[in-house]
Parts: structure tokens; C-alpha cells; sequence
């Protein structure tokens, strides 16, 4: 890479940790730039995968006090979402990229749907519910969806935080902004677990990987704080928006 090339990714790598503990769409900025400077896509795969790690760790750190709140859940993300990276990781490595790529656009438009209209149908699905008590920890099928959602983020990637997000949102009855709290949090578990096996036995570039982390890292404590304060109907709207065009965006590319 030339230097500027190694610039672009640093600024990927910021832009990218932000959006981590925002949207939640990380990748769809950061794997562009990647494939963009002349990575092949699975190397540029991992590598953003690795790079970004940091962020998740950083944003976590950032949303320590809404994590805190719920210790019963945050357990159930991290065990969910690290099991599920486990088998997504190991996918990337055995099938073709093409084979799971197809749908990623649709996933994340379903998923941009879901986040907002979650608010009316929870509601909608509270009112019809016989027990009334408020939906503090993770159910079964909730733990099901955030495995699978784990496995594609350590798959792909791209738009699992959103995906995540709407998994926790209709299995739960959380604030919505510790759901982003743990949305982040989940990212951070998935991309640690497929980080050990991706540094165990794929293909790496270690300059992208450290310029990513470089940026990433205070990419994601710089959105924690956003995130923190930014209205739930705001947030909830820049998701959806953002995912929205970014699956646009891969759809006619």
C-alpha cells in the first residue's frame, strides 16, 4: 500500500469504530476500502475482522455502565454471539465467499425493517401478552436468533449489530439504549473469537490489520459516547437509514 493508501485505512478504521458502537454497520465501510487499496476479498475479510476488534472492545468499554445493568444478559450475548462466531469463522475459511455474500444485502434490509418497526409491534405484542412482567433476560428462541446472528458476523459481518439489535429488541423489553450497548458488546464477542482462529490459521495483512485497529480503537469509544447520548428515535432512524442505503449500495455493486 502506498501511504496514502495506509491513510484511507486509518480513516477507515475511525469512521469504522464509530459506526460500531452507533449503526452498527461497521464493515460496510471499512471491508470496501480494504478490497478498494487491492486486498483479495477473503484476505480483506479477516483482516477487517481482526482490525476491528479493537473497536468492539473500546465501544464496550465505553457502554461499561449499561452493560452493568443487566449482568444475566450481557452473559447471554457474550456466550451467543462467541459460540455462533465460532461456526461462521470456520465457514469463511471452507465455502466460497458468493455462497453467503447473495443474501447479505437482503439480511440487512430485513433487519433495517425490523429495528423500525420494532417499537409499534413490541408494543402491539405487550398489550396482547398474558404475562406482563417485563422481559429482562434472554429466552431460547432469543438465544437461537443471537447464535445465528453471531455466525453471521463471524461469517461476514456486516450489518450483524443491526441484526443484533433487532434480535434483542423483540426478545426483550430493555432500554433501547442498552440493546445498543449490547449490540456492540455482541460484535466485540464475535469478532474476539473469530479473531483467535482467523491469527490461528488464515491469511492475514498485518499492516491493514494494525492501521484498522489504530483507528477502530478510538473509532469506538468516540461512538459509545455518541451513542449514549443521542436520542432513541435518532439513533433508531440513523440505523435504519444507514443500513439501508448500505445494502442498496451492495446491491447495485
Amino acid at each position: 500500500m502506498t501511504w496514502l493508501d495506509q491513510l484511507v485505512v486509518l480513516a477507515a478504521g475511525l469512521g469504522a469504530g464509530i459506526l460500531t458502537s452507533t449503526v452498527g454497520v461497521a464493515s460496510l465501510l471499512s471491508f470496501p476500502v480494504l478490497v478498494a487499496v487491492g486486498l483479495p476479498p477473503v484476505v480483506a475479510n479477516t483482516s477487517n475482522t481482526v482490525g476491528m476488534t479493537p473497536a468492539g472492545l473500546s465501544g464496550s468499554f465505553g457502554y461499561r455502565r449499561e452493560l452493568a445493568e443487566h449482568p444475566g444478559v450481557t452473559v447471554a450475548v457474550l456466550i451467543t454471539a462467541g459460540c455462533g462466531s465460532v461456526a461462521g469463522s470456520l465457514l469463511l475459511l471452507w465455502l466460497p465467499g458468493s455462497v453467503f455474500e447473495a443474501v447479505v444485502p437482503w439480511l440487512i434490509l430485513g433487519t433495517c425493517v425490523l429495528v423500525g418497526v420494532q417499537p409499534r409491534l413490541s408494543r402491539f405484542l405487550r398489550q396482547h401478552a398474558t404475562d406482563t412482567e417485563p422481559r429482562v433476560r434472554v429466552s431460547g428462541p432469543t438465544a437461537v436468533f443471537a447464535t445465528l446472528t453471531g455466525a453471521y458476523g463471524g461469517y461476514f459481518g456486516a450489518g450483524s449489530g443491526v441484526m443484533m439489535m433487532a434480535v434483542l429488541g423483540f426478545g426483550t423489553d430493555l432500554e433501547f439504549r442498552t440493546v445498543n450497548a449490547l449490540k456492540t458488546f455482541a460484535v466485540m464477542a464475535s469478532n474476539v473469537v473469530a479473531t483467535v482462529i482467523f491469527v490461528a490459521i488464515a491469511d492475514l495483512d498485518w499492516l491493514a490489520v494494525g492501521l484498522l485497529a489504530a483507528g477502530s480503537v478510538v473509532g469506538g469509544y468516540v461512538g459509545a459516547r455518541i451513542g449514549r447520548r443521542l436520542p432513541a428515535a435518532v439513533l433508531r432512524s440513523m440505523i435504519v437509514v444507514v443500513g439501508i442505503g448500505a445494502a442498496t449500495f451492495m446491491l447495485v455493486h
